[in-house]
């Protein structure tokens, strides 16, 4: 580097002398230019680079590694900006349907995964003729629970504040019929809320106003310095199982390990760190979970215990109700980072029906039962199988057996639906 500096010296001092001042002048400008490329050059060689692992849903690079420029905590603004969403076809929110999630498969053996899959930006949100419910039961779980719910650190409020002004932009282009953008936000046209965004303090936390916009729960992960991801910034109010301040402040693995998350140590922990800090803006995933409830309250279960209650669990609810008190709850979970605060935002849809209802779709019993069976001890404890197998598969065994008797040909589910419907 310094030789090479030198000669270029050499080469320029040589040309000043010449009586040809523009061919001089137009010489040193490039020798200059040569200079500051070769700088830059070596200061790039000279800093170490950090690699990660491949993401595991994609292939690997030929390498398998890719540098990460950025340091620990540290986020550059990428510019990337989200394609304008397309209308959604034909949406109506008092006829549009939920979309009936199935994401479970048969056995003989349950697999622990990510279960990752690409999302198309169009499909960020999904609200359905069920929004109306799920705003008041928000509206009255913010009145009552009130921060318990919700809230923001101050290290996650420009993720919080990105993230609800991604939804003022978002909703009006995908449901236009029920959004409408504004100079200062956005306007609910069929609750007739209006949201100010652009006012300083905002009228409340950034994370209850985009909660109140959508049908999902909200969560934010932030890259602290030590490179751990930590939940700083939320909004769950239809959780069903968990609760907000037994997880805001936690890195991503005490997350899983403090909720005994099944086999999170041996088959997710090191696939979800490297997942974190590879995830770009422009490539937002998707997956889906899915839980057997025995009782009917969408927001919390009273049956795992009081949701006030210093420690909640399965050992406090009822074993074998009726099969009329069985819930199907399947939970949509869509993870992207925002290009210019660097956060990741989970948005959290839950879908909540009725067994009874259900089992009516062709094939849904049946390979519900053989699922249910592929548990392993460890999954079985997690989603609380114990309490309610019994009724359980008797129930699917002989809704799947009439389907059968009925006409149903089982190898040809393939032909009608795909995982995760």
């Amino acid at each position: 580097m310094a030789l090479a500096i030198e000669s270029l010296r050499g080469i320029a001092q040589s040309i000043v002398p010449s009586k040809d001042l523009i061919g001089a002048f137009l010489t040193l400008n490039i020798c200059a230019c040569i200079i500051v490329l070769i700088a830059q050059k070596w200061n790039a060689s000279s800093k170490p680079s950090r690699s990660s692992t491949p993401d595991l849903e994609k292939p690997a690079s030929r390498s398998g590694r890719e540098k990460v420029t950025r340091t620990f905590g540290e986020w550059t603004p990428s510019g990337f900006k989200r394609p304008m969403a397309q209308p959604y076809p034909d949406w109506d929110v008092h006829t549009s349907k939920p979309i009936p999630y199935r994401p479970f498969r048969y056995g003989p053996k349950y697999f622990v995964t990510m279960g990752l899959r690409s999302m198309k930006f169009d499909e960020w949100i999904e609200l359905d003729n069920h929004y109306l419910k799920y705003h008041a039961d928000k509206a009255k779980r913010l009145t009552e629970r009130g921060d318990k719910c919700y809230g923001t650190a101050p290290e996650a409020m420009d993720g919080a504040i990105e993230l609800l002004e991604e939804l003022c932009d978002y909703l009006p282009e995908r449901y236009p019929t029920m959004f409408q953008k504004t100079t200062t936000g956005i306007t609910n046209k069929v609750t007739q809320e209006t949201f100010n965004i652009t006012q300083r303090p905002l009228p409340e936390d950034p994370m209850a106003t985009a909660a109140r916009l959508i049908q999902d729960d909200l969560a934010i992960m932030i890259e602290k310095p030590d490179g751990e991801y930590y939940l700083l910034a939320g909004a769950i109010l239809l959780a069903g199982f968990w609760r907000l301040r037994d997880k805001f402040g936690m890195p991503l693995s005490e997350i899983h390990t403090s909720g005994d998350v099944p086999q999170y140590k041996e088959k997710l922990e090191k696939g979800m760190k490297n997942f974190f800090r590879r995830l770009k803006p422009e490539e937002p995933v998707v997956r889906n979970n899915y839980f057997i409830q025995v009782d009917d309250q969408l927001a919390w279960s009273p049956s795992i215990g009081s949701e006030d209650a210093e420690e909640v669990s399965w050992n406090t609810a009822e074993k074998n109700r009726a099969i009329e008190h069985h819930f199907f709850r399947s939970e949509r979970q869509s993870l992207r980072r925002l290009p210019r605060s660097g956060a990741v935002v989970f948005t959290i849809r839950t879908y909540f029906e009725p067994i009874t209802e259900i089992v009516k779709q062709d094939y849904v019993p049946g390979r519900l039962a053989s699922a249910v069976r592929s548990w392993g001890d460890d999954v079985s404890r997690y989603k609380g199988k114990e309490k309610y197998q019994d009724v359980l598969l008797e129930y699917l065994d002989r809704k799947h057996d009439e389907q059968v008797a009925a006409g149903l040909k089982v190898d040809q589910e393939g032909e009608a639906r795909s995982y995760p419907y």
